[in-house]
């Protein structure tokens, strides 16, 4: 499994898979999941991952205790 996000737009992206993607479904506006050809989940992408609670994340610099 490999994670990426990408701050600047909001958007992560949860690879599960090395498969080829065969299709992909928007489940609702911010939420695409792409499926391989035997109907696996491959790869989930996510817009707006932070604001609609998807990822807690804290932006700026962080400052020891």
């Amino acid at each position: 499994m490999k994670t990426i996000y990408y701050p600047q737009d909001d958007i992560l992206e949860i690879r599960l898979s090395d498969k080829p993607i065969a299709r992909e479904v928007s489940q609702d506006w911010n939420v695409n999941v792409s499926y391989a050809e035997d109907g696996s989940v491959v790869e989930l992408v996510i817009l707006d991952a932070v604001k609609a609670g998807f990822m807690p994340f804290q932006g700026g610099t962080r400052k020891a205790a």
